[in-house]
């Protein structure tokens, strides 16, 4: 196994509950616990969608800027449910959201779009009674669905290497005890605030933490982020590549989320 390693921002308990803003950052109150910890490169180990919870895949898409948000909307969305059916062999996919652009600091386009800042803390995109509020929102009424599962489909559209990359934790090395419930708040520019659960994740010397080098544009990182039937759910969280040179392109990616279902 081949292991580096990397600075990790966990959440530090303080009796409080945490809460943190898609836009105001200034706003968070999210107390941070870095800690070092061993990185496996995810290129040497293979790690599986139905083991530790993600996998870097091939995808070739057709969309030539992933800025463009009509583009996305009318090629990509098409294109991920296809790719997650693939690998999941789901009977149906649905996109749940936008393709959320996000831009690392030294490109001075983080926060010039919502939502475009990374994510500077280890967290998991919601609870298990949010995630089942959002399934129950999306599923057409009256169609059965033995299980669900929503996923995150991560794509880094700059090149390689990332300044900013992401690490993803081996879901089956989370003890349900190191969840913190968090809130998290969306502040469209312009619209009304709402919020969620989601959980944050305070450190754990037994997590297994991965991450992809060099990730090309026509690669993609799938991840679960809620289960129905497990409960499991990816940990991740974006760091500093200290293997960059200083003046590498700045990092940009593109993540879609989705709901899967199955029928038996």
């Amino acid at each position: 196994m081949s292991t580096d390693s990397a600075t990790i921002a966990y959440v530090a308990r303080n009796g409080a509950r945490p809460y943190y803003y898609a836009n105001a950052h200034d706003r968070d109150a999210v107390p941070l616990d870095p800690r070092a910890m061993p990185l496996i490169d995810g290129r040497r180990t293979d790690p599986r969608l139905d083991r530790e919870g993600f996998a870097c895949l091939p995808h070739v898409s057709a969309v030539a800027d992933f800025t463009d948000r009509d583009a996305v909307a009318a090629v990509y969305a098409d294109e991920i449910v296809a790719l997650v059916r693939a690998a999941t062999g789901a009977d149906a996919v649905m996109v749940t959201a936008p393709g959320i652009v996000r831009f690392s600091e030294a490109s001075g386009r983080a926060g010039t779009r919502d939502n475009s800042h990374p994510a500077r803390f280890v967290h998991i995109d919601q609870t298990d009674a949010t995630a089942a509020q959002f399934a129950a929102r999306t599923i057409p009424a009256g169609r059965p669905a033995q299980r669900w599962a929503h996923y995150n489909v991560w794509r880094a559209f700059s090149g390689a290497p990332q300044d900013v990359s992401l690490a993803l934790c081996d879901m089956t090395s989370v003890d349900p005890a190191d969840r913190i419930e968090a809130d998290a708040i969306f502040d469209p520019p312009g619209g009304d605030e709402w919020r969620f659960a989601s959980w944050v994740l305070a450190a754990n010397p037994a997590h297994r933490w991965h991450w992809f080098p060099d990730l090309s544009r026509d690669e993609v990182l799938l991840f679960q982020s809620s289960d129905s039937l497990t409960g499991h759910a990816v940990p991740h969280v974006a760091f500093d590549n200290r293997h960059t040179a200083p003046g590498c392109t700045p990092r940009a990616s593109i993540e879609m989320r989705c709901l899967a279902l199955w029928d038996h």
